[in-house]
């Protein structure tokens, strides 16, 4: 657990067992500020340009600094990017196949001047994927500009799990245009996909700023052998939780309320990063 210093004891207390890591930090979301860990060879992670997604915050030194220091402290090695990325905009399936959305990395506030192509080129070469796939749609989600993590996400190979939002709400309509582009795409190795839905909550919250509260069932954590996925207080709390149980056979699951988190501005998977043993 990333502490502050004047936090660090009642944090310590708050968590247990958990090691608390003593740093600065502007904010929370340790998945768009934190590195991408890297498998397959020594310990290892990419560093991502962090400029408050998209400059929307001001004082965010602290964070932008944060993906450094904790691979110092894991011992591995630092693979710096050239581009403006955040966890929570991609999404791999450890296969080759790699997704985000155009409305976030393509956006002007990131990576100005770059094409999808050299942004594309980039990815696959800080990841290792082979394959881009860059997801349509104008998301309600303006606070990431459209974050993956909130959207869609692999389930396995080939298998992707797609939040449905219910009818009437901003997304739908993004959300029927990029189950469009799914049926048609495919992975780096020529695979179809199988979409797997996953209904979203029913009722509508909005955030402080009368905004659509960015709710998602898609928006979990994989564990050591489980997954902590949210709830939301909402009737479809139930059968999301069975789609997961489908999805991820042999794993413990266990769903917390989330909407302290999401009120936030983020969820459960973007206030997590995972790091190999």
């Amino acid at each position: 657990m990333i502490a502050r210093p004047d936090d660090a004891e009642s944090a310590g207390q708050a968590c247990g067992r958990a090691e608390i890591f003593v740093a600065p930090i502007d904010d929370s979301w340790a998945r768009d500020t934190g590195p991408t860990f890297l498998s397959g060879g020594p310990a290892a992670g990419v560093a991502w340009r962090f400029n408050a997604w998209g400059g929307k915050y001001d004082g965010h030194d602290n964070d932008a600094a944060l993906a450094p220091r904790v691979l110092q402290r894991a011992g591995a090695e630092l693979f710096a990017a050239p581009i403006v990325c955040e966890g929570g905009a991609i999404h791999v399936d450890g296969d080759g196949t790699l997704i985000t959305t155009e409305q976030c990395l393509l956006n002007g506030n990131r990576n100005p001047g770059r094409t999808r192509e050299e942004i594309a080129e980039t990815l696959r070469r800080f990841t290792g994927a082979q394959s881009v796939l860059w997801l349509p749609g104008e998301f309600a989600d303006v606070e990431t500009d459209g974050h993956v993590d909130n959207i869609a996400c692999f389930v396995s190979p080939g298998r992707i799990l797609l939040g449905i939002p219910p009818a009437g709400h901003p997304d739908f309509p993004a959300v029927a245009r990029l189950k469009r582009f799914l049926s048609e795409a495919r992975d780096a190795r020529g695979r179809a996909f199988e979409i797997v839905e996953v209904a979203q909550p029913e009722r509508r919250r909005e955030d402080w700023r009368g905004r659509p509260l960015a709710a998602s069932y898609v928006n979990f954590c994989l564990a050591n052998g489980g997954l902590i996925a949210p709830a939301f207080g909402d009737p479809s709390d139930l059968p999301a939780l069975g789609v997961l149980k489908d999805c991820f056979p042999g794993r413990t699951i266990v769903q917390i309320d989330a909407i302290d988190i999401v009120e936030g501005g983020g969820g459960i998977h973007c206030i997590t990063q995972q790091e190999p043993a």
